[in-house]
């Protein structure tokens, strides 16, 4: 029963890609503001947080890995690259993101059971709503399913939350994947100055190969912390 774990990055459309009444619609909390400092800071949060939105930016990458053999693929948005497929891991690079999407559903769909890091509140729906935006096959339709189970769709931020049991404060209060990491001995995916705040400005830059290593270390660190949460917490009720 093959298991994928996956993650993805995402950035923002630029606002001249909306028209006059989206951008209004989409910077109307700043615009209630008196006009200062604050009304900029707030317009400039607003835009940053247009990339966790399928209406509102693209998927840049998505990397996936096997659990079990280590193997994968890294399908990444870029401009005049080789295919590298030296290594467990092959990078493929996409000039347009409907072939990414498509590829990527192409390859979800031989697998039995995923594996993602809050997956369930962002990666998954995202790649819905983005996929049905751009009108590409969506090849696997069940891994939102029934949050309590654990198959097809295994979403470590839950579990290591035990659903939410203890609120925001609690004792099994949400941690990003990098605090998690580093609790349990694991090498953090930011270990090498790249976290996912960076990955606009390395579009911006055309530094499309270090977004792709960096969400592969995403994945290899969501590959061992659920080898942890197999070994020392699966099936907790």
């Amino acid at each position: 029963m093959a298991t994928l774990v996956f993650d993805i990055e995402t950035t923002a459309m630029p606002l001249e890609a909306f028209d006059e009444t989206q951008q209004e619609y989409l910077l109307r909390d700043a615009q209630r503001l008196p006009d200062g400092p604050e009304r900029e800071a707030r317009r400039e949060e607003l835009t940053r947080q247009l990339s966790l939105y399928p209406l509102t930016s693209q998927v840049v990458c998505i990397a996936m890995v096997n659990a079990d053999s280590g193997r994968g693929q890294v399908l990444y948005l870029a401009e005049d690259y080789e295919t590298d497929d030296e290594g467990e891991v092959k990078f493929v690079p996409f000039a347009d993101e409907s072939e990414l999407l498509h590829d990527f559903w192409e390859l979800a769909k031989r697998y039995d059971h995923i594996v993602t890091f809050n997956g369930r509140g962002f990666d998954v729906p995202f790649l819905y709503l983005r996929s049905a935006v751009l009108n590409v096959e969506i090849t696997r339709k069940d891994w939102l399913g029934y949050r309590y189970q654990t198959e097809p769709h295994c979403d470590l931020a839950e579990q290591l939350t035990f659903y939410g049991v203890s609120g925001r404060d609690g004792a099994a209060r949400k941690f990003n994947l990098d605090f998690y990491c580093k609790a349990f001995g694991i090498e953090s995916p930011k270990a090498q100055g790249i976290s996912g705040m960076d990955v606009a400005e390395l579009v911006r830059q055309e530094r499309f190969r270090e977004i792709a290593e960096y969400c592969l270390r995403d994945v290899r660190a969501t590959v061992h912390l659920h080898r942890i949460w197999k070994e020392r917490l699966a099936g907790i009720k």
